[in-house]
C-alpha cells in the first residue's frame, strides 16, 4: 500500500476517474444552491442530484469529483470517535446512464489494488452487499475477491424517499487484530457491531430502481437509465493509507492540532484525554470553509450551526488553558493543509479570521453571561436547600450560553451539587424533535420523466430578436409526444426562438406565436430548460399546432425591456456593493422581474443608511455617465483573465458570455441586457433587510417604478410639512428638530413633577416601619402609573437609613407590578420576589438587592403584604 499525502490522495483518485473517461466536477459551495431541501452540502452527489432525477442531462454522463460536505447530526461524536467530522470531502465517481454495476466493481477493484494507483493488499479488503444482489456478489468474485471476504447486509439498500434507488455493496480494509482486542473477528463486520478494525473506505450505490414508498421494495420499477453512484471518504482513505490510529493523526488534522498545541502549551496525546484537540481541530475546518463558501454565525439555520460549532470550539480551548480569543489564528493553517485543491480558504483569510475573531470575542461575553447565570443557578439552589441542578437549567446553559455539560457538571460539582442528566437528555431530546419537525421535507431526488429527457432536438436562442419565424419541432401534451394539437396546454420546443428561458434570476420572456395568417395561435406563459438544455415553451394553444410547421414567435418587447433594466441594474448594484461593503459581500441569489429588482448577497450586519445612500448614488452615476453595455462570448479561461466574475449558483459551459459595463463591472452572464446604462433611467433602493443568518437582501426600483417612488416619498413629505405648517418641503427638518425639543423639555419637566410627587408620597410611606425576625420593613401599596416610579422610591429609600427591606406592589392598568429591595445579605430580594410573586399570579426574580415581578391578580395584592412578615 502506498504512503500518501491527503493531496496525493485525493489527485490519485481524480486522476484515475479521468483515465476512465470522467469529467471532474469541481467542488460545489458549502451553501446549496437552488435546493431548500438541504442545510448543507451533505455528500458528493449532493450537487448532482439533477443529473440522476433527470431534470438536466450532463454533457458527459461519466462524472468524479472530490466535494466538501458538512453534517452536524453526530456533533456530539466529534472528538469522541476516531471518525466523526462535522466537516468532511466525498470521493466521488458517478455514472449517469452510462456503465453500471460490472464496471463500477472492476474500477474500483482497480483504483485500490493495483500498483499503479493505491496498491491496498487484496487480503485487508472486505466487501459487503445485499443479499437479494446475486449479481455484485458474483462480479466481486470474478475480479479475485475470496468469497470469505464477500458478507451480505440487509441494510445494504439506498434509498431516501421517492425516486432513484438501489443496492449498495461497501468496501472495508482490515486492519488487523491489535483493534481488535477482543478477537471477535468477522463478525465485528457481518453483525454491524461498531469497532476500530474494520474501516468503511466506499461505498458503491446501485441505482437502478424508482423507489415507490406506497408499494414493496421487490416491486420497485428499474430506472429507465441506471446510475453509479459512490462515496469515499477521503480522511478514511489517508487514515488508512498513513497507518493513523484515527483520521486526526493524519495530515489533514495534525498540523492544525500542533498549532493548538503551540496556543494552549498542552501536549497532544494520541493515548490520552485528547478530545479537545480533536474538537478544535474538526470545527475550525468547518467554520472556516462555511464562512469562506459565504454562511455567516447567526441564530437560525446554517448560521446557527457555526456559531454552536464556534462555541463548542471556544469551550474545549478553556478547556485546555486559553483564555484568549485563539481560532482565528488556526485559519492560515487549514488553509494551507487544503491550498492544492482548496485555495478559497487562503484568498479569503483576511475576511474568514475577521468574522470568526468577532464571534469569538461576543462569546467571551456570553460566556461570562452564562457564568453570572450558573452562580446564580447554584446560589438559588443552595438558599431552597436542594442538591441537583435541574436538566432544564443545564440545558439553558447549553443552548443559550454555549456552556458544554462536562464544564456544567464540574462547576457545579466543584460547589458540591448533583447534576440532572436525564432531565437535560428529555430537553435536548425536545429541542431535537423540535428541529426535526421545521426541517423542509423531501430531500429525496425526484422521478426521472422519460419523456422530457429524450428531447434531443437542437434549439438555439436567438440573443438579437424580437420576432423571428421558426419550425416547431417537439409537442409535448399530458407529458407525452405529439405530432398536433389544437387546444389546451403544450411544451414546445423550435428550432430557434427569441423567447428567453428562466435562468440567472431573470425571469422567462412572455409572448405570442402566430401562423402564417398573423393569427395568433399560441400565447406563451413561460419557458423552461428541458433537461437537454432546450428552451421548452409553456403555452396555452389558441388553435390548431403541428410539428414542422413554421410559426412567428414574437416576445413581448416590452416585458423584455422591463426586464432589462432591472437585470443590467444588477450587475451595477452588485458592484457598488463590492465598493462600498466589501469583497465578500457575493451574490447569494437574485430575482430579475417586470417591475422590481431583488438582489440577496453576503454580510455579517445591516447595511448602514449611509452605506445604502453611497450604494444607490454610485449606482445612478454609471447610469448617468451613460456607458455602453458589451458583451463578447469568450472561452471560460479567457473570461476570468478578463477579471470576469461568475454569479451565484451558476454554471458554465466552455463558452460564456462576458458582461461588461466599462471597467465597473465585469460579469459572466447568460441574461439579456440594455445597450446602455442611461437606458435604465433612474434607480432607487426600496428596501434592506436581512432574510436568514448572515443574508442580507436589497429591494430596489428603476425607470418609472422608480420615478413614482420618489414622487410617492415627495406626495408624504408635502403631506408632513401642511401638518407642520411648514412652507416648503426643506423647511419640514428644522420643523421637526424644533418639535423634539419642545418634546425632551415637557418630557424632562414631567419627570420633575413626577419626582416631587414621589417625594411627597414617599414621605409617608416610609413612615409605616414593621419589624419581623429581627429585621425591619416597609410593605406598602402605592399609586403610580408605571412600573419606573417604583425604583424611584427604591432609590429614594436607599439614601436614608428607613428600614432592612422595602415591598412595594402597585396595581397599573390590568397588571400588578412588584419590587423588593434589600440591604441585607441574608434577605435575598430575588429569592422572596419568586415566593411573592404567585400570590398575585405573576412571577420574577432579580439580584439580591433588588428585584421586581409581574402578575395579574390585583385583588390578590394586600395577601401579598401581609406575606412579607412570614417569609422573614
Amino acid at each position: 500500500m502506498k504512503q500518501l499525502t491527503s493531496a496525493q490522495v485525493r489527485q490519485m483518485w481524480l486522476d484515475f476517474w479521468k483515465s476512465k473517461g470522467h469529467t471532474i466536477e469541481p467542488s460545489a459551495n458549502l451553501v446549496p444552491v437552488n435546493d431548500p431541501t438541504l442545510l448543507w452540502i451533505n455528500s458528493g452527489v449532493a450537487t448532482l442530484k439533477k443529473y440522476f432525477d433527470g431534470s438536466v442531462i450532463p454533457e458527459n454522463p461519466r462524472i468524479a469529483n472530490a466535494q466538501k460536505a458538512i453534517r452536524t447530526n453526530d456533533i456530539e461524536n466529534v472528538g469522541k470517535t476516531a471518525r466523526h467530522h462535522t466537516m468532511f470531502e466525498m470521493l466521488g465517481n458517478f455514472s449517469v446512464g452510462d456503465y453500471f454495476r460490472d464496471d463500477a466493481i472492476k474500477w474500483g477493484f482497480e483504483l485500490l489494488t493495483s500498483p499503479e494507483w493505491f496498491d491496498f493488499p487484496v487480503d485487508k479488503l472486505y466487501m459487503t452487499y445485499y443479499p437479494e444482489d446475486k449479481e455484485s456478489y458474483n462480479r466481486w468474485i470474478e475480479v479475485g475477491v475470496d468469497p470469505s471476504h464477500l458478507i451480505p447486509i440487509e441494510d445494504n439498500f439506498w434509498e431516501i424517499g421517492a425516486g432513484p434507488s438501489g443496492p449498495d455493496t461497501e468496501i472495508f480494509f482490515d486492519r488487523g487484530e491489535d483493534f481488535d482486542p477482543d478477537n471477535i473477528g468477522i463478525r465485528l463486520l457481518a453483525e454491524d457491531i461498531e469497532n476500530d478494525r474494520y474501516i468503511e473506505v466506499w461505498n458503491i450505490v446501485l441505482s437502478q430502481f424508482n423507489a415507490d414508498p406506497e408499494v414493496p421494495r421487490s416491486e420497485y420499477k428499474e430506472l429507465p437509465h441506471k446510475n453509479i453512484d459512490t462515496g469515499a471518504g477521503l480522511e478514511r482513505l489517508v487514515a488508512v493509507m498513513q497507518g493513523a490510529k484515527t483520521n486526526f493523526e493524519t495530515d489533514l488534522f495534525l498540523p492544525i492540532i500542533r498549532e493548538v498545541e503551540k496556543i494552549s502549551g498542552k501536549t497532544y496525546d494520541q493515548d490520552g484525554d485528547n478530545m479537545s484537540f480533536k474538537v478544535i481541530a474538526d470545527h475550525i475546518r468547518s467554520l472556516a470553509f462555511a464562512i469562506g463558501d459565504g454562511a455567516l454565525p447567526g441564530n437560525e439555520g446554517r448560521g446557527y450551526v457555526l456559531r454552536r460549532l464556534l462555541r463548542r470550539a471556544v469551550m474545549h480551548g478553556r478547556r485546555l488553558g486559553i483564555q484568549e480569543t485563539f481560532l482565528y489564528k488556526l485559519v492560515p493553517t487549514v488553509g494551507q493543509i487544503m491550498a492544492s485543491y482548496y485555495p478559497e480558504v487562503l484568498d479569503k483569510k483576511a475576511f474568514i479570521e475577521k468574522i470568526i475573531k468577532r464571534e469569538e470575542e461576543t462569546f467571551a461575553r456570553t460566556i461570562d453571561a452564562g457564568s453570572v447565570h450558573l452562580d446564580q443557578l447554584l446560589a438559588d439552589l443552595k438558599a431552597a436547600g436542594k442538591e441537583t441542578l435541574d436538566g432544564k437549567d443545564i440545558f439553558k446553559l447549553y443552548d443559550t450560553y454555549g456552556f458544554p455539560v462536562e464544564l456544567t457538571e464540574e462547576l457545579a460539582e466543584d460547589a458540591g451539587f448533583k447534576i440532572d442528566h436525564e432531565g437535560f437528555k428529555a430537553a435536548m431530546k425536545e429541542q431535537q424533535e423540535r428541529a426535526r419537525a421545521s426541517v423542509v421535507k423531501g430531500g429525496s431526488m425526484g422521478m426521472q420523466n422519460e419523456t422530457l429527457s429524450a428531447i434531443t432536438e437542437k434549439s438555439v436562442f436567438n440573443y438579437d430578436k424580437d420576432v423571428l419565424e421558426s419550425t416547431l419541432e417537439v409537442i409535448i401534451a399530458d407529458n407525452e409526444r405529439t405530432e398536433a394539437i389544437s387546444e389546451g396546454q403544450a411544451l414546445l420546443v423550435f428550432s430557434e426562438t427569441p423567447f428567453y428561458a428562466e435562468m440567472g434570476g431573470q425571469v422567462a420572456d412572455h409572448g405570442v406565436l402566430k401562423n402564417d395568417q398573423g393569427d395568433i395561435v399560441a400565447r406563451v406563459t413561460d419557458v423552461q430548460r428541458a433537461p437537454n438544455g432546450q428552451p421548452l415553451h409553456q403555452v396555452d394553444v389558441l388553435a390548431s399546432l403541428s410539428v414542422g410547421t413554421k410559426y412567428l414567435l414574437e416576445i413581448d418587447s416590452r416585458r423584455r425591456n422591463r426586464v432589462m433594466k432591472n437585470h443590467t441594474a444588477t450587475h451595477l448594484l452588485h458592484a457598488a456593493l463590492h465598493h462600498v461593503v466589501g469583497d465578500h459581500a457575493t451574490q447569494a441569489g437574485s430575482l430579475n422581474e417586470e417591475g422590481f429588482l431583488r438582489f440577496d448577497f453576503t454580510h455579517f450586519e445591516a447595511v448602514k443608511a449611509e452605506e445604502l445612500r453611497q450604494i444607490e448614488e454610485a449606482v445612478n452615476q454609471k447610469i448617468w455617465e451613460a456607458i455602453p453595455v458589451v458583451t463578447i462570448e469568450t472561452d471560460i479561461d479567457t473570461a476570468k483573465s478578463m477579471g470576469a466574475m461568475a454569479l451565484f449558483g451558476e454554471k458554465y459551459g466552455k463558452e460564456v458570455r462576458v458582461v461588461s459595463i466599462g471597467d465597473y463591472s465585469v460579469e459572466l452572464c447568460g441574461g439579456t441586457h440594455l445597450a446602455n446604462t442611461s437606458e435604465i433611467g433612474l434607480f432607487k433602493i426600496v428596501k434592506e433587510e436581512g432574510i436568514g443568518s448572515g443574508t442580507r437582501r436589497i429591494l430596489a426600483v428603476t425607470s418609472k417604478e422608480a420615478f413614482e417612488a420618489y414622487r410617492e416619498e415627495e406626495e408624504a413629505l408635502k403631506e408632513i410639512a401642511a401638518i407642520l405648517k411648514a412652507p416648503q418641503i426643506k423647511g419640514v427638518p428644522s420643523k421637526v428638530a424644533s418639535l423634539q425639543e419642545q418634546l425632551r423639555d415637557l418630557q424632562k419637566e414631567n419627570a420633575e413633577l413626577k419626582e416631587k410627587a414621589a417625594a411627597a408620597a414617599a414621605g409617608d410611606i416610609f413612615k409605616e416601619i414593621k419589624e419581623a425576625n429581627g429585621v425591619t420593613y416597609i410593605a406598602s401599596q402605592v399609586q403610580v402609573s408605571d412600573a419606573g416610579a417604583l425604583r424611584t422610591f427604591a432609590d429614594q429609600w436607599k439614601q436614608k437609613d428607613y428600614s432592612d427591606l422595602l415591598v412595594l406592589a402597585a396595581s397599573i392598568g390590568d397588571k400588578v407590578n412588584v419590587l423588593v429591595a434589600s440591604k441585607r445579605k441574608d434577605v435575598h430580594a430575588g429569592n422572596l420576589i419568586k415566593v411573592l410573586a404567585p400570590i398575585v399570579s405573576g412571577r420574577g426574580g432579580g439580584k439580591p438587592d433588588m428585584a421586581m415581578a409581574g402578575g395579574s391578580d390585583a385583588s390578590k395584592i394586600s395577601s401579598l403584604l401581609e406575606e412579607v412578615a412570614n417569609n422573614l
